[in-house]
């Protein structure tokens, strides 16, 4: 067995928050999926509030961005949302984690400084430039709901409305439009909401530059 350090500790609270959610990680629960002692878990981590810190900044750590500074703003926030979007793909119950944890590291303030400077760099206000910035996580976030589901309520919608299970009459345009509605390409759906979240933000700044 190799050793115990802050890294398996880490990678052991993620495992258990994407089977099970965060609400079951404890101390004494990593240590026994560990299988160590639970007072050897606090030589690398001093309690559960800083080891599901470490799960956020270790997530967001994981973020690979392919930001170019001579590109377009339109360009770079589509770069860093589908980022984003591709980490929280991955550890969809740990990227809930993440933006419920006020992030004091360098590597977790990293990704938002990127996001805050492309903004604040294309010209928008300061007030202005985080507003946009929480827009951005909220759909991202909620894309991530619908398509993969974090919690029963969440859970993505499986099987097909067709449309002869609907009343015409009483749903008309559900019933027209059910092929369109039972099928979700969610990569394009995703690209799609994104384009027009930077259109709508885009034409906000240029009606004050005009």
């Amino acid at each position: 067995m190799p050793p115990l350090n802050r890294t398996r500790i880490v990678a052991a609270a993620i495992d258990l928050i994407e089977r099970e959610g965060a609400d079951a990680v404890s101390m004494r629960r990593i240590a026994a999926d560990l299988e160590v002692g639970v007072m050897s878990l606090y030589n690398h981590v001093p309690n559960k509030s800083a080891l599901l810190d470490a799960v956020s900044e270790t997530i967001l750590s994981e973020v690979e961005f392919t930001d170019d500074p001579a590109a377009p703003w339109t360009d770079r926030v589509r770069m860093q949302a589908r980022a984003f979007r591709q980490i929280a793909h991955s550890h969809p119950r740990s990227t809930m984690v993440v933006v419920s944890r006020q992030l004091k590291s360098a590597a977790g303030m990293l990704p938002v400084e990127r996001a805050l400077s492309t903004l604040r760099e294309a010209g928008f206000g300061e007030r202005e430039a985080v507003q946009i910035f929480r827009v951005f996580i909220a759909y991202v976030i909620g894309s991530l709901l619908r398509e993969v589901g974090v919690t029963p309520t969440f859970a993505p919608v499986h099987g097909a409305i067709r449309a002869d299970d609907v009343d015409a009459e009483l749903f008309p345009q559900i019933g027209a439009l059910a092929p369109h509605l039972s099928e979700c390409d969610h990569e394009a759906e995703f690209d799609f909401g994104l384009d027009l979240l930077i259109e709508a933000i885009a034409g906000r700044l240029a009606q004050r530059t005009t």
